[in-house]
């Protein structure tokens, strides 16, 4: 049994998952207006294996629609996530232009 303690936080760009208040993973995203847009999904190598992304992912997806955002996804991680879970599929919105040079100036700087 395993008595550690998992939680989510969001940072303003980051859901952090932690355990025992040592960071383990993190979604990265960034807000265009009322579309919250994730990017990239990592968990640290030490913390593989214990189904960390998919609380992490399950989290953030809950945040977004307890705030009333839309979701756009870059992340292949969340992609697969998604696909397989169906609870946010009305969240979801394809990417807007204005979104896309969002991302684009983001991952240039």
């Amino acid at each position: 049994m395993d008595d550690s303690a998992t939680t989510v936080r969001d940072t303003g760009s980051r859901y952090v998952i932690a355990i025992d208040e040592t960071d383990a993973g993190f979604l990265e995203y960034v807000d265009q207006g009322s579309r919250r847009v994730f990017l990239h999904t990592e968990v640290s190598p030490e913390f593989g294996g214990r189904g960390l992304a998919g609380q992490l992912v399950r989290a953030a997806l809950d945040d977004v629609r307890a705030q009333g955002k839309r979701l756009v996804n870059f992340c292949p991680y969340v992609t697969g996530f998604l696909e397989k879970n169906h609870d946010w599929d009305e969240l979801v919105d394809q990417p807007t232009p204005a979104i896309l040079e969002a991302v684009r100036a983001r991952s240039a700087s």
